[in-house]
């Protein structure tokens, strides 16, 4: 009787490498539009097809990033930019937070409340601009408070959407198994409704970005939104399309934080996978 032989089984690197390889396809993907886009834009501006006083092309873009680098002026405006970022979408997040808890646990809350901010919500805050100004002068404060305004909603809306979507009989489980008012909250409505409030301080991030883009144009003499006001005074498009490049960035970059965070958090949810992320 022929002797049947065994393929041996793959030891833990060479699994690690096939596993590489199957990631690594994925990780290259949301590139391949980004890299066409920017060598699209480069060919058409070094071509004449765009003008380049009207787009100039990404290598004078970061000539133009590496100059003022140098100078320490590119360093100055991201950290001002960032610093209200912090401040304005942890205080919108954090007033977010509460208000979504109390009105998800609680209908008196809610009759309080609720009718109250979805008045609020729909009301365009930056058309608050003029206001806030005549109230607070053209320093820091306005532009923190466009920042925060523009993030409570995204997160009360969602907290609360997610406290609502777990199911009650897991809380009424708790309840039998002799869980108080306060563990039933950490064990199961705050591990159930995580996703949908992850999604929302993911949603108020871009939000906040958004909102700092015109709060940076009013009034301010730094920042990266004062960067493109200045290169539109000096009719330099390169500072403002290096602006609005490091406005994508610094989305971008909140973004994938978020995700990680999402998938740390998370990991017990299959959706919600560090490989799917």
């Amino acid at each position: 009787m022929p002797e049947i032989e065994f393929a041996p089984r793959p030891t833990a690197a060479r699994r690690t490498a096939r596993r590489r390889s199957r990631v690594r396809p994925r990780t290259l993907l949301p590139w391949i539009v980004p890299v066409l886009v920017v060598a699209g834009w480069q060919w058409a501006s070094s071509n004449g097809v765009i003008a380049p006083s009207i787009l100039p092309p990404p290598t004078k873009v970061l000539d133009t990033a590496r100059q003022l680098w140098a100078t320490g002026e590119l360093q100055h405006h991201l950290v001002v930019s960032l610093r209200r970022i912090i401040i304005g979408f942890t205080i919108g997040a954090a007033i977010g937070l509460v208000l979504g808890f109390a009105v998800g646990l609680s209908e008196l809350a809610e009759g309080l409340v609720d009718r109250s901010l979805q008045m609020m919500r729909v009301l365009p805050h930056l058309a608050l601009v003029p206001l806030l100004i005549a109230f607070f002068g053209i320093g820091e404060l306005p532009k923190i408070m466009l920042v925060t305004l523009g993030v409570i909603f995204p997160v009360y809306l969602n907290t609360v959407a997610g406290i609502r979507t777990v199911d009650p009989k897991l809380v009424q489980l708790g309840e039998s198994y002799g869980l108080g008012r306060g563990a039933r909250i950490r064990d199961i409505i705050v591990p159930g409704a995580m996703p949908l409030i992850l999604t929302g301080i993911r949603y108020s991030l871009g939000v906040a970005w958004l909102t700092l883009v015109v709060a940076e144009t009013i009034a301010t003499s730094e920042g990266i939104g004062f960067l493109a006001q200045n290169g539109r005074e000096m009719l330099r498009n390169d500072r403002i399309v290096l602006a609005i490049a490091l406005y994508a960035i610094a989305g971008l970059l909140a973004d994938q934080i978020t995700r990680l965070i999402e998938a740390r958090v998370l990991r017990w949810n299959p959706h919600f996978r560090i490989g799917d992320h």
